[in-house]
């Protein structure tokens, strides 16, 4: 929701974001506690909780609530739950990216793409760079299968998600350090496959970061 003080400011991107189920049951708890506040009357409750039940991204919820005055409302405020962090949109898999490869060139995965349960990735005496950080997920694991023979592979992961790197190195890198995510429901990004005289490395941050 959009209100000044406890929220996130809107942007276009948060508004793009599919909304989980558990953002929309804030917000039916939202527009209850508005309507026995007296903001609502008892139409405009009913015509706001129906389309909250339609509603499939944070545009679409915060339109139902940017002019409520939620500090007064009394409604606890999960951070996980509104933040624009990532999280399994259930999306069309058959459009999802599956595969990235780099025959001495390059190649990358970034922005808003649609990325399948299973991403294989092959850099052969090139470089492949995949950043995670705004991609919608359509499975709960994200499996990267990694090939980097005398190339290097580069994968960019955001902060929320849990990451398992389990690959092999030989006379190069695999690199990169497990971890799990505090959020319940956040994606798991699974890394293996070998690098064979050449890297792969697995980098933490944040989703907006200026320095990349």
């Amino acid at each position: 929701m959009t209100t000044s003080g406890d929220l996130p400011a809107p942007d276009d991107r948060r508004a793009r974001l599919r909304a989980a189920d558990a953002d929309r049951e804030l917000v039916h708890e939202l527009l209850s506690a508005a309507m026995a506040h007296g903001s609502l009357s008892l139409v405009e409750y009913e015509e706001r909780a129906g389309k909250a039940v339609m509603a499939k991204t944070f545009g679409d919820l915060d339109a139902l609530t940017d002019d409520l005055p939620i500090a007064q409302l009394g409604v606890a405020m999960p951070a996980a739950s509104m933040s624009p962090g990532p999280r399994v949109t259930g999306g069309n898999s058959d459009a999802a990216v599956r595969h990235r490869l780099a025959i001495m060139s390059g190649s990358e995965l970034s922005g808003t793409a649609v990325v399948a349960d299973e991403l294989t990735a092959t850099a052969i005496m090139g470089g492949v760079e995949i950043d995670l950080r705004e991609v919608e997920f359509t499975a709960p694991v994200l499996t990267v299968q990694c090939i980097a023979i005398m190339g290097d592979i580069e994968i960019r992961v955001p902060d929320g998600v849990s990451v398992e790197v389990g690959g092999l190195g030989i006379m190069g890198g695999f690199g990169g350090k497990s971890q799990t995510a505090s959020r319940p429901g956040a994606p798991v990004v699974r890394v293996t496959g070998l690098a064979l005289m050449g890297g792969v490395e697995v980098k933490r941050m944040p989703r907006e970061d200026p320095d990349v």
